[in-house]
């Protein structure tokens, strides 16, 4: 079973100039038309975003029937942070809290999804959505709270899952940790490994590979690439990273 994977710190739907226009954004996912969209930065109910609650609003402009959210950041009003947009069915979902001390708010969204398989028996995938610190002390710890959390410590090696998202990894030191480690594959790299990674920020001039997708388990990678759509650019301050995978 192929099927499309997208990660996408979408900043709110606000772009490089300033304005809100999630259209771009939709025009974006539409182009690839990912069967599992993972999208970071997404507001609920602020009124930077007209207080739309974006995750439902992408879902249904874009056709998605199934959706989750994890919400992270409490502001004055409303809130933001990670949704998963997916064409197959969520098992169950929990967002888990990767906050360190004091320091902003962080959290990955897991979902389990059922994908088709060649019986009657769905494959299960286990997804996790997630949006590392900016300093460098604490995404290690973030990365150890993932680790430890049931829904993670519980799979084994051979069960199918992703692990995406914006990992605001400048210096590739948090990459590692997934393939050395944890016995991850890279999808998000010019070449095998975890160095050379697609450059996604700043979108209008990308020189930082922050936006990744690891994956473990019966999966195989067929494509992956760094999107170049000339919108993007200006749709947001990342650029979204796609990845066609195999379950087998």
């Amino acid at each position: 079973m192929r099927f499309r994977i997208l990660s996408y710190n979408i900043h709110r739907a606000i772009g490089v100039d300033r304005r809100f226009r999630p259209d771009r954004i939709i025009k974006i996912l539409d182009h690839y038309q990912p069967d599992v969209a993972l999208l970071q930065e997404v507001d609920v109910g602020v009124p930077r975003s007209r207080e739309i609650d974006l995750a439902a609003m992408l879902a249904e402009a874009l056709g998605y029937p199934h959706y989750a959210v994890g919400l992270n950041v409490k502001l004055r009003k409303g809130h933001y942070g990670n949704a998963t947009l997916s064409r197959f069915p969520i098992e169950r979902q929990r967002n888990i809290d990767l906050t360190i001390g004091s320091r902003k708010s962080r959290g990955c969204l897991h979902t389990t999804l059922a994908v088709p398989g060649k019986g009657d028996d769905p494959h299960l995938l286990e997804v996790f959505n997630l949006h590392l610190g900016l300093s460098f002390k604490e995404r290690p710890r973030q990365v150890g709270a993932l680790v430890r959390a049931e829904e993670f410590s519980s799979l084994k090696d051979s069960q199918p899952c992703i692990v995406g998202g914006d990992f605001n990894d400048w210096w590739t030191r948090i990459a590692p940790m997934f393939t050395e480690v944890l016995r991850f594959d890279c999808a998000t790299n010019h070449k095998w490994g975890y160095q050379n990674a697609f450059l996604t920020y700043p979108s209008f001039s990308p020189t930082g590979g922050l936006d990744k997708i690891f994956f473990r388990g019966h999966i195989r990678a067929i494509k992956s690439r760094c999107c170049r759509l000339t919108v993007s650019k200006v749709a947001s301050d990342h650029l979204p990273v796609i990845s066609d995978l195999e379950l087998f």
